[in-house]
């Protein structure tokens, strides 16, 4: 697995339900966000590569579990990392974290696609070498090796 990314977030008024708690589908928002943050720290801006290589990234899966409550005013910490790399597929892992509090947990499956919305293999778009790189040695493992969800 990857080193970690963190990305600190504040919850605002209209990030929480009723009950006064983060509604669920704002977590989505702040692992996006994080996964942003992510690649921008490694030099890879979204827009550049779209512009440049006609590669943008969209999520094909994701799995979410809720853990604990975070309310309004709470400061998240979203802490990513690439569990894989493979193809045109990339595995993160997001943990959310407020005061030391595991609150919430998603793994989302990212491909690289083209213009026509054909997946793109990373590893032929040299641009995207950093990722290879901070993945580590979760960039190309065998199947036998993915953790449950992966699969």
């Amino acid at each position: 697995m990857s080193e970690r990314h963190r990305f600190d977030v504040r919850v605002y008024y209209e990030d929480t339900d009723a009950a006064g708690i983060v509604y669920h589908a704002n977590y989505l928002k702040f692992a996006e966000r994080a996964r942003t943050e992510m690649l921008r720290a490694l030099g890879l801006d979204q827009e550049t590569l779209a512009r440049c290589c006609g590669v943008r990234f969209v999520v094909r899966r994701c799995r979410a579990e809720f853990l604990a409550p975070a309310r309004l005013d709470d400061r998240l910490t979203v802490e990513t990392a690439i569990r894989r790399i493979r193809g045109a597929r990339m595995w993160l892992q997001h943990e959310v974290w407020a005061a030391g509090r595991h609150v919430a947990e998603l793994e989302v499956e990212i491909v690289a696609i083209d213009a026509n919305m054909r997946p793109v293999r990373m590893a032929r778009v040299p641009i995207l070498a950093p990722l290879a790189a901070a993945a580590g040695d979760a960039a190309e493992v065998r199947r036998g090796e993915d953790p449950e969800w992966i699969r």
